[in-house]
């Protein structure tokens, strides 16, 4: 069995908007607001280059299909925490989004533990992704208007409304996908 390439420039990518990711947050803490948007902004492009690139360069492999969305989580579940704990997002936005990652990733561990390839069997919906793009472009507009970048109120409460349907729907529907993967008990 020949072993795949990993350090594909998307996957260097990837692992360069997971080690972005604490540097946001230390200046996020530190309360450097437009430092923090502009690193997370930098995360955001790795975002949207390391899928374009992996399909261009057809360099897709199964370490990117794992990272990628790994990335996005550890991105977006810091971002949110960030933004609640300052009181930039709401407090029950903050715990649905977390909590629905949570559920998710806990669900695909429960599912591969009872022996279900879940690389195989469940990937990210269109709506999903949308939910995700959605989530990235609220933490940006609260970030660009606490640093007086601009403000649009009513633009962020669209997205506010937007990710809540989202992330249930989602979050529903990988329940219940995740809930027919389970094996049947043969007596």
């Amino acid at each position: 069995m020949q072993r795949e390439n990993n350090w594909t420039i998307p996957n260097i990518l990837t692992v360069f908007r997971i080690l972005l990711t604490p540097v946001f947050v230390m200046s996020f803490i530190a309360g450097h607001v437009q430092l923090a948007l502009l690193v997370f902004t930098l995360a955001g492009v790795t975002d949207a280059l390391d899928g374009a690139l992996a399909r261009i360069l057809h360099q897709r492999t199964r370490l990117g299909a794992m990272l990628d969305p790994l990335a996005d989580k550890v991105l977006i579940v810091t971002g949110f925490l960030c933004l609640g704990i300052v009181g930039w997002a709401p407090d029950w936005l903050v715990v649905l989004v977390i909590s629905r990652d949570v559920i998710i990733v806990g669900g695909l561990g429960v599912l591969h533990f009872w022996g279900v390839d879940v690389r195989a069997t469940i990937r990210p919906s269109p709506l999903s992704k949308v939910n995700t793009t959605a989530q990235l472009a609220f933490l940006f507009i609260v970030l660009a208007g606490q640093a007086q970048w601009f403000a649009v109120p009513r633009v962020e409460l669209g997205v506010v409304a937007l990710i809540s349907i989202l992330t249930v729907f989602t979050g529903v529907s990988y329940v219940m996908r995740g809930l027919a993967l389970f094996p049947s008990q043969e007596d």
